[in-house]
């Protein structure tokens, strides 16, 4: 039985089109050049094209991993099913580690075969980050990129680990003894260890800074959270235990404050007892959140500032000002009764990039009493600090610093004076950047330390206060590659390794009654949480909420006006933060969203696009439809001007944005250290000025039309409306499953029966010697769309990627 639905992929589907009705009726939208990527049969060497060969295309190189998978990892690990006393071929085995890569957190299993890391699965022992998203899933292939960096380099030549480390301890002794400071840049290590080890350093050469930079910054909020309860982190929330969960600008199922978030979620989700969860979003940018919620409110960042003051009024009862438009006031004041009616079973988020903001958030879950909302165990996994990162550019600008030790950042790209500051650095006597490849912070600097990839390391994480997850090589490192850690040791005059340093500091801290083996087997460790006391210089939460400071904040957000068009920045599902930009399986992942790939962009509504001499239809330099007739999306171009800081950016009509704003990712734009195809889009980071998200913008029109490589129009369901089963909770409440989801008839001595009656002869009935034989079902309510399983699929089935023009012409493959 068909739906008598109409669903609908694109605008141009609403109206009649006659690419759209091709395409709907055509599976190929072009003749497919078989012999051109085939070549000839016997050879395969008279290709036109490399798309038959995927790392010969990318230029990823597994020679080297042929070699270390023979020898295994450097120390023995403990696999996670059983211990393998000699490799199997054709045995997999799976090993229990982390990715902690600054920006992506997560405890994982490596599948390895003959030794090498082909899949990454989820960790279902994790209490915590145990879910992979596509960036994880996506990592194994980061470890095989030829573009790696094989060995250390100093001034420009590569050079042993032994001439490395001479010159930089010269150095640093050299600085020690003039009594001049040494600072050490990093990612968020969230490390036990590595926080011990650097404290040690510290005390070996005195006058040293430790500054952690995120390169998205989480900082108000963590400057918030530090300021009422004494510790930095981030509130720990259990979207499980939610019944109405509200976000004002946080895209809590992407990457907001460091995600995973979606497994709890998606269970609250799952109609239990007639009841799930419900799902209030305001936010600008159409986001994997928004697309999820059961009522979303587009509003502009000026608009979500009044909107969560206000909901705190309606709340607690204080007197709130400001002025919104009718249908987000009417939205604001019934979400604030579902809020107070829920009670406890209710929790607010946002992702406003305000000290204020974030403050009064946590007094509207303290309000509510939430039972989704933790204090005692905070979040580890950012804790940049922009306060000391912009007094670390000012000092490397002024010259204050004589020596200056990076890992894991390329504050070049991500600093919007990035190129200034690279500048900069040549004054300083001594620059390190330990990093996996060369990147725009290499060339500013002396020395490179070649790290290995995270499957090639040792290390530990504490996602959350009391749960912790090793990180253990799987495979013996590919290349002349050391860790950051293990060269403080060296630098230290310590001839421990970094491996047994984990291990003691494991075993004197908080590993307990368990056995170390038995943390490194199952990868993950949950320890009692000790209340920390106090240290001279620490900021200290009082015994009462500073209802002063809440008042003066929802005061302050109250009065927020635009002074134009808003920009929201935001991270791709599918790039992140940018540091995976050279793997084209995320380069060609399609963005859950928009489904364009291999480009960032300017989101727009219709509305401002119009406004602005944006549309195709406006345009004077395109007089065609905004689809060819292969279905490729064509766009115009816009110049974006924050801060006096100008860029070229193509514009993509965006249904659900809010009117007056614009979005735009990070993670593209990135030049050094990527194959030429990977070398893609438009940096976003320039105008992240003062790590604030939110930037009022100019837009004027630019020249050219752009050709977006976009899946939008591919594959559509061809006239199979009842793909799709759908229905509402009262529905699925009070009606027979019949009713909303019907079943297949077969026919009976001229009698249709349903195909699960005994007395149903499918064998008879249906031809199954031809077709489709696929048993496959989504839970749309559990699915997020945060798109793990499309790259997972690519990394099992080793699919080819095809390149930005063959997905534009249909081929795509993801």
């Amino acid at each position: 039985m068909a739906s008598n639905k109409k669903y609908w992929k694109s605008v141009e589907e609403l109206d009649t089109n006659s690419v759209v009705e091709t395409l709907q009726q055509s599976e190929f939208v072009e003749e497919i050049p078989v012999g051109d990527f085939l070549g000839d049969k016997e050879t395969l060497e008279d290709s036109s094209t490399t798309r038959r060969d995927f790392l010969k295309y990318v230029g990823f190189s597994t020679a080297a991993a042929s070699l270390a998978a023979c020898e295994g990892p450097v120390i023995k690990s403990i696999p996670y099913v059983v211990q393998p006393e000699q490799i199997r071929p054709g045995v997999a085995d799976y090993y229990a580690t982390t990715i902690a890569n600054g920006f992506d957190f997560a405890s994982v299993l490596v599948k390895t075969r003959e030794g090498r890391p082909i899949k990454i699965e989820p960790n279902k022992m994790a209490g915590s980050n145990g879910g992979t998203s596509a960036r994880v899933q996506a990592s194994v292939l980061s470890l095989y990129d030829n573009k790696r960096l094989k060995q250390p380099v100093a001034n420009n030549e590569f050079v042993f680990w032994a001439d490395f480390d001479k010159s930089v301890t010269e150095k640093l002794n050299s600085v020690k003894a003039s009594g001049k400071e040494i600072v050490l840049l990093t990612q968020t290590f969230a490390s036990p260890s590595t926080t011990r080890l650097i404290a040690e350093f510290k005390e070996k050469y005195g006058n040293v800074r430790h500054v952690v930079y995120d390169a998205i910054s989480e900082s108000t909020a963590l400057d918030a959270f530090q300021e009422k309860y004494g510790e930095r982190g981030l509130a720990d929330y259990n979207l499980e235990n939610a019944d109405v969960i509200v976000s004002v600008g946080a895209d809590f199922l992407g990457d907001w404050q460091g995600g995973g978030y979606e497994g709890a979620y998606a269970k609250g989700r799952e109609p239990k007892q007639g009841k799930m969860s419900r799902h209030v979003q305001f936010e600008a940018n159409m986001s994997l959140s928004g697309a999820n919620a059961d009522t979303r409110v587009p509003a502009t960042p000026s608009q979500q500032k009044v909107a969560l003051a206000k909901l705190y009024g309606y709340i607690t009862g204080a007197s709130v000002g400001g002025k919104l438009p009718t249908n987000i006031e009417a939205a604001v004041k019934k979400t604030a009764a579902e809020l107070k009616k829920a009670g406890s079973r209710a929790v607010v988020l946002t992702g406003i990039q305000d000290k204020g903001a974030q403050a009064v958030v946590l007094a509207i879950n303290e309000a509510l009493s939430s039972k989704a909302f933790n204090t005692a165990t905070p979040v580890k996994l950012r804790q940049g600090n922009d306060a000391a990162m912009n007094q670390l550019v000012a000092d490397v600008k002024s010259g204050k610093v004589d020596a200056l030790i990076m890992a894991g950042v390329n504050p070049v790209y991500t600093l919007a004076n990035g190129e200034a500051f690279g500048d900069a650095l040549k004054k300083v006597d001594l620059t390190v950047s330990f990093t996996e490849r060369e990147d725009e912070t290499s060339a500013y600097v002396k020395y490179l330390g070649a790290a290995p990839h995270y499957l090639e390391s040792w290390g530990d994480v504490e996602f959350k206060k009391g749960h912790y997850s090793l990180t253990q090589p799987t495979i013996k490192p590919l290349f002349d590659t050391r860790q950051f850690q293990d060269s403080l040791l060296k630098w230290m005059g310590s001839s421990e390794s970094y491996y047994t340093y984990i291990k003691s500091t494991w075993s004197t801290g908080f590993l307990g009654g368990s056995s170390w083996n038995k943390a490194l087997h199952d990868g993950v460790l949950v320890a009692p949480v000790v209340a920390v006391e106090a240290q001279e210089g620490d900021v200290v939460a009082s015994e009462e909420a500073p209802v002063s400071n809440v008042s003066a904040a929802v005061a302050a957000l109250a009065k927020a006006t635009s002074k134009g068009l808003e920009l929201t920045l935001y991270s791709k599902t599918g790039m992140g933060d940018g540091q995976m930009a050279n793997n084209p399986w995320l380069q060609e992942f399609p963005d859950p969203l928009t489904r364009a790939t291999w480009d960032n962009y300017l989101t727009m509504s219709q509305a401002d696009a119009d406004k602005l001499g944006l549309s195709l239809a406006q345009s004077t330099f395109f007089t065609e439809a905004r689809h060819d007739a292969n279905g490729g999306l064509n766009g115009t171009y816009a110049n974006v001007t924050v801060n006096g800081v100008t860029v070229k950016v193509p514009v993509m009509v965006q249904p659900g944005q809010a009117t007056g704003s614009v979005g735009m990712a990070f993670g593209y734009g990135r030049k050094l250290g990527l194959k030429a195809e990977m070398q893609t889009g438009v940096s976003a980071y320039k105008l992240y000025a003062s790590a604030n998200t939110v930037q009022d913008v100019t837009i004027e029109v630019a020249e050219g039309i752009h050709e977006f490589a976009c899946l939008q129009l591919h594959n559509t369901l061809m006239g199979r409306g009842d793909i799709v089963k759908d229905t509402t909770l009262e529905i699925f409440n009070t009606k027979d499953a019949k009713k909303w989801n019907p079943q297949p008839m077969v026919s009976k001595d001229h009698v249709m029966i349903p195909t699960t009656d005994p007395g149903a002869d499918l064998w008879t009935s249906f031809d199954r010697s031809i077709g489709h034989h696929f048993n496959l079902s989504i839970d749309l309510n559990s699915c997020t769309g945060c798109g793990a399983c499309v790259i997972a699929c690519h990394a099992e089935n080793n699919v080819p990627v095809v390149g930005k023009s063959e997905v534009r012409r249909s081929r795509d493959m993801h």
